[in-house]
């Protein structure tokens, strides 16, 4: 392998930290495990470019039997965005090592719009680091959908048994050796 295909966030980039969540969960009103339900319940098409924020919370307050107002909606978007905004400098900086060695990089990574518009923005350092940027929203796939990873393997120009896939999620994982990349779950 001489590639590597690394995941954003839970990798690069840090999870949701506990007091964004409990800062999310407080802004719905709703009990913590509808809400959670609701909110990854409906990420998928949010992250694959299908929903802006405003609908995708809408759809996130219908999921859940309640209904956000536009200054709920508002408030809830913006603690979202904050909520996956820090990178991991110490992910960064292997990132940047492994850049510099000559490892062909690739980035994919389910992302809305609004939160790729905020990395382009403030982190575009840290997306420079990949000459291959599958960001979910801008190409119309997420993982696990088999088009996500293909996107990027025609990107990198690579045979998928040449790509090292890097993700926090299992399940992710779990597609990319279905489709003939390595794969390592990150914790």
């Amino acid at each position: 392998m001489d590639t590597v295909l690394f995941d954003m966030f839970g990798v690069i980039a840090r999870t949701q930290s506990a007091e964004s969540r409990a800062a999310l969960e407080r802004a719905s009103g709703l009990d913590p495990e509808v809400f959670w339900g609701s909110y990854w319940g409906e990420r998928q098409p949010y992250d694959r470019g299908d929903l802006d924020g405003p609908a995708y919370w809408r759809a996130v307050g219908r999921g859940a039997g309640a209904g956000f107002d536009d200054r709920a909606v508002a408030e809830l978007v913006e603690l979202d965005l904050a909520s996956w905004s820090r990178v991991d400098e110490e992910m960064v900086s292997l990132v940047r090592g492994l850049s510099q060695a000559g490892v062909r990089l690739g980035l994919l990574s389910n992302i809305p719009f609004e939160i790729a518009n905020l990395f382009e923005t403030e982190h575009a350092r840290v997306l420079d680091l990949f000459p291959v940027l599958g960001l979910s929203c801008r190409i119309g796939h997420a993982k696990p959908e088999a088009e996500a990873f293909g996107w990027c393997l025609e990107g990198l120009d690579v045979e998928p048994g040449r790509v090292l896939f890097v993700d926090d999620s299992e399940r992710n994982v779990a597609a990319a050796r279905e489709l003939g990349l390595g794969g390592h779950h990150f914790t």
